[in-house]
């Protein structure tokens, strides 16, 4: 009788101390935090810097000069399914490699959680340019600051990619543009999701930070290759859709997730 009454009293206390657990665990995953992004340019396996020569697959060299991309429309998932959704006055942001700040985002007022993905534009969707200037605050301004518009009517650059490249028969360095963003009736916005490797642990008093790798070189030397013998100004048509629609999709991987 002893022996079952101490088995009883054992399994009670350990059912308390599971529970106990499982309380803390929900009172930390309460009220809200910070995440950052961020965005690591490399170029193919390399390390990105300018005016370094890269050697395509194409056998060009290109040298950059200038990399700007626009981050947009961040949501982020829990490990439940469910998902955040930064609001879209808050979540634009002019990548710079020129600038190192601009490469990290931050985003704040994050509810706590376990987050297993993120999801983010490349670009400005329609239904912002379409609220007109008046509906985008200062985006558009930031944009014009760093070049990356054309006029209203055309809108923004949602990439901007430019350097010098050389080649078997084009043997001075030889300047290159590439842009992408509307092109007559495409509007060329990509939308890309990554995964983590590791839960983002969003709390009060912890703010992950997502190391992301853009992979520049997939901006022309990707599922569409971009030969700058042909053309080496690349602002539309065709060339800019299947940059958009093949080779963006594919320039980003998380790397780790740092948890601190």
């Amino acid at each position: 009788m002893k022996f079952q009454l101490k088995n009883i009293v054992a399994v009670m206390a350990l059912a308390l101390a599971f529970t106990s657990c499982s309380d803390d665990d929900n009172n930390a995953i309460t009220g809200e935090g910070n995440l950052k992004l961020e965005f690591d340019n490399v170029y193919g396996d390399a390390n990105f810097a300018f005016n370094t020569p890269y050697t395509n697959s194409n056998g060009e060299v290109v040298k950059a000069s200038n990399a700007i991309y626009i981050v947009s429309n961040i949501v982020l998932t829990k490990e439940d399914g469910s998902t955040y959704t930064v609001p879209k006055s808050e979540s634009y942001f002019f990548v710079n490699e020129a600038d190192a700040a601009s490469t990290l985002l931050n985003l704040p007022n994050i509810p706590a959680g376990n987050y297993t993905k993120v999801t983010f534009g490349i670009g400005v969707d329609q239904a912002q340019f379409n609220a007109g200037a008046d509906g985008q605050g200062t985006m558009w301004t930031d944009a014009q600051a760093l070049g990356m518009t054309w006029s209203w009517a055309a809108g923004y650059k949602f990439i901007k990619f430019e350097g010098t490249y050389t080649s078997s028969t084009t043997t001075t360095d030889t300047q290159y543009k590439v842009h992408t963003g509307k092109t007559g009736d495409v509007y060329n916005y990509t939308e890309v999701t990554l995964d983590f490797p590791e839960n983002a642990l969003v709390r009060t008093n912890i703010t992950p930070q997502v190391h992301i790798m853009s992979d520049l070189k997939k901006v022309i030397d990707g599922t569409t290759k971009i030969n700058f013998v042909e053309g080496a100004s690349v602002m539309g048509g065709t060339k800019v859709q299947n940059i958009s629609a093949n080779n963006v999709p594919t320039m980003f991987e998380v790397h780790h997730v740092h948890n601190d």
